[in-house]
Parts: structure tokens; C-alpha cells; sequence
């Protein structure tokens, strides 16, 4: 069953924090992103300054440069899962084994122009995929539904993998989005941003079931 899950972004410890309490009483899952302003053109919070809240699983989309040098930080912090990006440096093989010996799931994010092929050789070790479609380090972007066509693509390498979206999501293509197969609907600016971020997020909610 699809799953709407709420995204916190922030440039610093107090908006992290304004952002996880928004939404941590009526999420069951959550998606924090970290940038390091390299991979990135903007920074967020490091992953020193993150905490995690304890009522609900929470996954880590690392937008680093070189994330294996960040092992450490991120097993320590014991979130449901990690993503780190297909484009990113360093050895995928080896974080992803220190990660499972930790317990933690592993994704893998595919920036808009990046194919499917590229994480075939390492398919073994993922978990999850993230298709992204929105503008690194920043909420908002819009949904490009041409990479739906990844989904198919990457269900056909591993029939049992998760598959997430992220960028663009809003009340007016999340229907399309989860029908296409995606599980893990990950949401910014149209929870974050709204009067009355619970109703925007049972909207969404609604309009996948």
C-alpha cells in the first residue's frame, strides 16, 4: 500500500526542529533530507546536528558528495533507511554493507537525467530506489511524469523493491504517481507550507486509497 510521507528540509537546528514537530503527530514515516552544499547547491542542517524522532520510522535521503564518509554519523543516528545518490562518490558496496550490519535499510537516488542501468550491478544491495524529480536542496520542483517510466524499469531488475518519488508531489498528480507503482510518496512543500499541514497530508493520503 502507497505511503504519503512527509519531508523536512532546513538550513538550521531550529527550522529542523519546527519542521519534524509539524508533521510527527499524524506521519507514520518521514523523509529527512541532508545537503552538503557541494552535491548541492544549497546546505541544510549536518547530520551531527540531526536528531530523530522515536514515534515513527524515518528515512535519510543523503544528498553528500561522498557519503561513505559519513558511515559513521549515519549508523549512529539508526534510522529505518538510508539513500545516498547513484551519482555520488566513494564505494556504494561497502556503505551499503556497514548500513545492513546495522540494521538499516539502503536506497539509492536517481537524479532526473541518470538511467536505470546505473545501479544494476549493485541491485543486490539496495533496498529502496528513489526516483527524484525536484530540485536538490530546496522543497518545491515539479513532478515530471516522464520518469514514471523508470518504476517499470527498475521493478524489472528487482521485483521486490521499494520504490520512492520525490519532487513535485502535490493533490493534482499523486493519484498518477501511485498507481504507476510508486510505494513511498515523499512530500515537501504542499505539507510543509499549508495552513493546516494535517489536512494537506490526509488529502494526499485520500486520493492514494
Amino acid at each position: 500500500m502507497p505511503i504519503v510521507c512527509p519531508t523536512v528540509l532546513a538550513e538550521n537546528p531550529h527550522s529542523y526542529r519546527e519542521q519534524v514537530e509539524r508533521v510527527q503527530l499524524f506521519a507514520k514515516r518521514m523523509h529527512l533530507d541532508f545537503a552538503d552544499g557541494i552535491f548541492t547547491p544549497s546546505r541544510t542542517i549536518d547530520l551531527d546536528q540531526a536528531w530523530l524522532p522515536d514515534n515513527l520510522e524515518v528515512d535519510l535521503h543523503v544528498m553528500h558528495i561522498a557519503p561513505g564518509m559519513e558511515a559513521k554519523q549515519l549508523v549512529n543516528l539508526k534510522a529505518n533507511m538510508v539513500i545516498v545518490h547513484a551519482e555520488a562518490e566513494g564505494n556504494f558496496v561497502l556503505l551499503a554493507d556497514k548500513l545492513h550490519e546495522a540494521g538499516m535499510k539502503v536506497g539509492v537516488a536517481l537524479l532526473q537525467n541518470t538511467p536505470v542501468k546505473k545501479v544494476k550491478k549493485a541491485i543486490s544491495h539496495i533496498d529502496h530506489v528513489l526516483i527524484f524529480s525536484g530540485d536538490l536542496g530546496h522543497f518545491g520542483g515539479e513532478a515530471d511524469l516522464e520518469l514514471l517510466k523508470k518504476v517499470k524499469d527498475v521493478r524489472k531488475m528487482k521485483s521486490s523493491i521499494e520504490i520512492g518519488w520525490d519532487g513535485g508531489i502535490n493533490d493534482t498528480n499523486i493519484a498518477e504517481i501511485a498507481e504507476a507503482g510508486v510505494d513511498v510518496l515523499n512530500v515537501g512543500g504542499y505539507i510543509q507550507r499549508a495552513p493546516d499541514p494535517r489536512a494537506a497530508f490526509e488529502r494526499l493520503q485520500s486520493l492514494i486509497h
